[in-house]
């Protein structure tokens, strides 16, 4: 069993090092590991701590596009049997990596999400507001999708290589939307899904977390964007196709996805 680590980083000099050697020393049995990170044109240096592992394939964007576009460039780059995310920052620890594969491992789960608020294992006090923004994103997000998630924004995500082959055509995202954008694209597959609980170390902003509540607003507008407007796409088409097949003549809308903007 392969198991491919993608790691996107945007000026993480501070714990780049840190991660890939707490990466490669998780040792499981019957499980090889293909590292990959995905630089995201830092600045700080990050991308020329990274060369300097030998066992790391170190990818690199000319222009800093988002976490998104980085984890898009690190999944289509990766052969691994199963693919698991793996942010720069270390607020998720790599020690985990047996829990959140446990379930697909034992032939349960398709994909595997890594919750910080199911679990008795170590969570970081921090501000309360960003846990009432993660709560509510969650709320919505299950809302549209069906799903009963407890955490939808974790930076932890597995998932077996068939199920990503599936949806990596379509993922669009390019910054921290990308969340409940693959959640929005898995939950359309008739997949099994699970959560596990795992520890958080989180970063407060003074020692780098990037995320804002502007992300959190586009977060809103990903989950509208991926669960409702692309369900009515799908429902014109599936209508003109019906339409086309009754008149036996050619229908006046493409056949093919129209890409969302």
């Amino acid at each position: 069993m392969k198991l491919s680590i993608i790691i996107p980083a945007y000026n993480e000099s501070a714990t780049i090092d840190r991660v890939i050697r707490a990466v490669q020393n998780v040792h499981m049995e019957g499980v090889e590991k293909e590292i990959i990170v995905v630089d995201d044109a830092s600045s700080d240096g990050t991308y020329d701590q990274a060369t300097k592992y030998e066992s790391v394939v170190v990818l690199r964007h000319a222009k800093n596009a988002g976490k998104g576009a980085a984890l898009r460039t690190g999944f289509a780059k990766a052969t691994g049997d199963i693919m698991l995310v793996q942010d720069a920052d270390l607020e998720y620890d790599p020690r985990e990596y047996p829990i959140l594969l446990k379930p697909i491992l034992e032939g349960h789960a398709d994909v595997v999400y890594g919750s910080r608020f199911v679990t008795g294992s170590p969570h970081r006090v921090l501000l309360y507001y960003h846990y009432l923004g993660n709560v509510f994103l969650t709320f919505l997000s299950n809302l549209l999708t069906g799903l009963n998630l407890s955490d939808m924004e974790t930076g932890y995500k597995v998932f077996r290589r068939e199920v990503m082959q599936k949806i990596l055509p379509s993922l669009q995202s390019n910054r921290f939307s990308i969340e409940p954008e693959l959640t929005a694209k898995i939950a359309k597959l008739n997949i099994r899904i699970y959560e596990v609980g795992i520890s958080y170390y989180g970063r407060s902003y003074e020692e780098g977390k990037k995320i804002n509540w502007k992300d959190g607003c586009a977060a809103i507008w990903s989950i509208i964007r991926f669960n409702l407007l692309s369900a009515r796409r799908i429902s014109r088409r599936s209508a003109a196709r019906m339409n086309e097949v009754a008149d036996n003549k050619p229908s006046p809308i493409s056949t093919d996805e129209p890409a969302d903007t």
